[in-house]
């Protein structure tokens, strides 16, 4: 038995190293636009075994715990590059466009790691340089705070900014309670960012801000002299062959004014892996290099910017191993209501796990900007999660349930 655990430590900590390096050429494959074919599938459970080396009944009863864990969603598994495993249920399928929200930040994060290297004249100092300045954010003063004359982009980017909008932090591994925030004056989407108080100096906690990351996309807007969703247009969707998609720019005091960038991205399923494919590969796309591969190689490990918690430019890294059935490399990127979407390297594993969110007020399931004409599942329009699982607005605690279902996607590999 001790035998059999150091061997599962090991195959965990370096994937199947000579299954992997067996596949020749495996990362020359990337999938072609799914309106000129898409990606390539495994059709039957030997082939799943065959070229994946993954159990396919494993799969399914990952499927089947993620189906308790939001109302609508599915699972979608990519493994050398091949298409392994796919399933939804409730109102999701392949074709609908949910609002993934934060999911939406890794996005941002990747098209602000190609501002960086387009425009290094603009931006000389890379991450570490300073963005609340008249030259990226003149709307930004005069500053509320002396404070965010020290936020780097670095700082935005981990959510390591001292900028907050929740009532928690971490320094240094420590949970820090946080105050609630007082009610303040009604502001428009970019200052809303901009006034967000401050809890402790630039780098000296960790505390998550879809505000923080948004401020981000502004200095991008600037610098690029184009919206958010216009830039991932032109970098990502177009060259790797999104079929419709979109931000979820509706809200309940109107029609945002920008694309925000701490949320919103609604994509499909199958360009979600795609997303996760160009992760995965280092930002490369066939003979594209469409984000640097230094940048991804950044996200995927600690960042200097966050010595606080397991969070890289907008990744949850594994390199602590508190993600304990996966692989120490696993970083992936959780959204509200349970999405995510995730990256093994030493596997060669992508996977994109639909969810949902139930809140009065939320914009439509389905935003409209896939081609979905299947028949929705209405069976599951009454569902609710277990009590033991809601929190107070009755959604579940998405972290727990983005976890295991990747460990135990992992454990359907032999």
């Amino acid at each position: 038995m001790a035998g059999m655990e150091s061997n599962r430590r090991q195959f965990l900590q370096c994937g199947s190293g000579p299954f992997l390096m067996s596949l020749a050429g495996r990362e020359g494959y990337f999938p072609p636009a799914d309106a000129a074919g898409g990606w390539r599938v495994a059709g039957d459970a030997n082939q799943v075994r065959k070229v994946a080396g993954m159990d396919e009944e494993r799969l399914e009863q990952a499927f089947r715990y993620t189906a308790t864990t939001s109302q609508h969603g599915g699972l979608a598994v990519v493994r050398n590059g091949w298409l392994v495993y796919e399933r939804y249920f409730g109102r999701a399928a392949r074709d609908v466009t949910p609002n993934m929200y934060s999911v939406g930040k890794a996005v941002t994060s990747l098209c602000c790691g190609i501002l960086l290297d387009e425009q290094r004249g603009r931006i000389p100092k890379g991450l570490e340089q300073e963005v609340f300045t008249e030259a990226y954010l003149p709307e930004a003063f005069p500053l509320g705070d002396a404070r965010q004359a020290g936020i780097k982009l670095g700082h935005l980017l981990t959510m390591t900014s001292g900028l907050r909008e929740g009532t928690s932090g971490i320094v240094r591994g420590e949970l820090v309670k946080l105050e609630p925030l007082a009610p303040g004056p009604r502001l428009d989407q970019d200052q809303s960012a901009l006034r967000m108080p401050m809890w402790t100096a630039p780098g000296g906690g960790y505390s998550y801000t879809s505000q923080g990351v948004h401020v981000a996309s502004m200095v991008l807007r600037r610098v690029a002299g184009m919206e958010l969703q216009a830039y991932v247009e032109q970098k990502l969707a177009r060259p790797m062959g999104f079929g419709g998609w979109g931000y979820a720019m509706e809200t309940a005091g109107g029609r945002l004014a920008h694309t925000p960038g701490g949320s919103g991205v609604a994509l499909r399923a199958t360009d979600a892996l795609r997303l996760g494919y160009l992760v995965l590969r280092e930002g490369r796309w066939g003979r594209q290099q469409l984000v640097p591969a230094e940048y991804l190689r950044q996200c995927r490990q600690p960042s200097p910017y966050n010595p606080h918690s397991p969070y890289s430019l907008q990744f949850e890294v594994n390199a602590d191993g508190h993600v304990f059935g996966a692989p120490r490399d696993a970083f992936f990127k959780s959204g509200a209501g349970g999405f995510c979407l995730y990256a093994v390297p030493s596997l060669d594993l992508v996977v994109y796990k639909m969810a949902s969110v139930r809140r009065r007020g939320e914009a439509p399931y389905d935003l409209g900007f896939g081609e979905h004409q299947g028949k929705a599942e209405e069976s599951r329009d009454n569902w609710t999660p277990a009590p033991a699982d809601q929190f107070h607005d009755g959604t579940i605690d998405g972290d727990a349930g983005t976890r295991r279902t990747l460990e135990m996607v992992i454990a359907a590999i032999h």
